[in-house]
């Protein structure tokens, strides 16, 4: 039987990202295909449509043999594409990505816009590319760059889903329609995480879990002239700080709750310091640090395990407050904080909710009006312990196409997707991985796909494939 040829498989690869996947990707980065969560209409605006089409298109002038394309479209949800390529062999894998996007966000640098593609220094720069637009590209990618080479592959299914910025509230559905297509995969490929560099390849073992809520402090039911009434009204937003203290030490940033800590284990401890000694030097140029700011530890595998395991607090938005130079001398009657809490990835994300509901508003300060409205609680994931056989695939197909060894790390963000698919296929091993790497930037302003980095994480794809397709039953 025919060996890969991991040089072949490269150069198959570049060749098709250049003269084919990044005009494409190009024209889809300029579709404000945004989320259902960030476009109410979206149904009615067709972005997610028009996305669906240009990627099926796409596809199909592949002319990939064997492969079967399907759009499934059920009544008032995001459609869901589902490729499927059949086999002789047993064993399946499922790639996993999707398309649909995050809302366009301000600060984007001059010359940069979210559905304009840049191109510049090895980047493509819009909103969606890496996340996660290139996912299709690069499977179907894989999968030609094996057929080249006349290799055998697995069965091979793929799913790219349109409500994933939203929490997948779509997915179960399908997953449901599509039992018997999808069948049993042992690997599950999900191409929407992180990296820490663009170097070797990230291969993540865990997600944080997330809980969404607005929680609004009301001291009066109007505004009133704030030199008449200070000193005698207390300030709603003073309030809203006292109750977010009882969740966060605002001098550490440590979130106090006992329901939100975890026991991290052993082997993700390790994990986290081996990670942590490939990224110590870089953590300050990781993010785009104002004045002097910097981490806030300079201990490497506390600041992983702080990302990846501990629980954390931003507050995401305000409400009830005008801009600066709209403000007047009124103390305001209310304030509003959007809280995204991530919390450790085994925690019971809607046990964690209710507890979270009871420690905001119960005992109100000075008997003010205190509302939390919760959004869907997004549970964490825990990988299951990567087999040695799967582990000196990573290993080597790393070191083919990176020339350095594949590392494990947590993710701070949440797929929803991943905890979803654990709970169905308990049985699956798992390689998820991505694009975003330092500065990469999703959901924020100058987004960008590390194209060198993506091409290699193609044919890292075409390698774990191809080794998958070699097990016994």
């Amino acid at each position: 039987m025919s060996e890969l040829n991991d040089t072949a498989n490269l150069q198959y690869i570049d060749e098709l990202w250049e003269e084919s996947i990044l005009p494409s990707l190009a024209d889809y980065v300029r579709i404000p295909a945004k989320s259902p969560l960030f476009d109410a209409e979206w149904e009615a605006n067709g972005y997610i449509e028009e996305a669906v089409e240009l990627m099926v298109q796409w596809v199909k002038r592949q002319a990939v043999p064997g492969l079967d394309i399907d759009v499934h479209r059920l009544p008032g949800r995001t459609p869901t594409i589902l490729m499927t390529l059949d086999s002789q062999s047993d064993e399946t894998v499922l790639i996993y990505g999707h398309l649909d996007k995050q809302p366009e966000f301000s600060g984007w640098e001059p010359g940069l816009e979210p559905f304009v593609p840049v191109f510049r220094d090895e980047k493509l720069y819009g909103r969606g590319g890496a996340d996660d637009g290139y996912a299709i590209y690069a499977a179907i990618a894989a999968i030609k760059s094996l057929q080249a080479q006349g290799l055998p592959l697995p069965r091979i299914v793929i799913l790219i889903e349109a409500s994933e910025e939203s929490g997948s509230p779509d997915l179960a559905h399908y997953m449901d329609e599509l039992d018997e297509p999808i069948g049993n995969p042992g690997l599950v490929i999900a191409l929407d995480s992180t990296a820490g560099n663009y170097d070797q390849l990230w291969v993540t073992t865990s997600l944080r879990g997330m809980l969404i809520a607005d929680l609004t402090v009301k001291v009066l039911t109007e505004g009133v002239h704030s030199g008449a009434a200070g000193g005698i009204v207390p300030s709603s937003f003073r309030l809203l700080r006292q109750l977010i203290s009882r969740l966060e030490d605002e001098n550490t940033g440590t979130i106090l709750p006992d329901f939100l800590s975890e026991q991290i284990p052993e082997v993700r401890r390790h994990e986290a310091m081996l990670a942590g000694n490939v990224l110590a030097a870089t953590f300050e140029d990781m993010y785009p640090f104002a004045g002097n700011g910097k981490p806030i530890t300079d201990d490497p595998t506390e600041l992983v395990l702080n990302n990846t395991w501990a629980a954390s607090l931003a507050v995401t938005g305000l409400g009830g407050a005008p801009s600066p130079e709209d403000a007047g001398n009124v103390l305001r009657p209310e304030t509003t904080a959007r809280l995204a809490l991530r919390i450790p990835p085994t925690i019971d994300a809607t046990a964690a909710a209710e507890e979270l509901g009871t420690l905001l508003t119960a005992a109100a300060p000075n008997g003010a009006e205190v509302q939390l409205d919760m959004h869907e609680p997004c549970a964490g994931w825990h990988a299951p312990l990567t087999t040695d056989r799967l582990r000196n695939s990573l290993s080597r197909a790393s070191t083919a196409y990176f020339s350095a060894d594949a590392m494990y790390i947590g993710c701070g963000g949440s797929i929803p997707f991943m905890e979803f698919l654990a709970n169905k296929l308990p049985e699956a091993q798992f390689v998820v991985t991505g694009v975003l790497g330092p500065r990469s930037n999703a959901h924020g302003p100058n987004e960008f796909l590390h194209i060198p980095c993506a091409k290699k994480i193609t044919a890292v794809t075409a390698a774990l494939l191809y080794d998958w397709g070699q097990q016994s039953d």
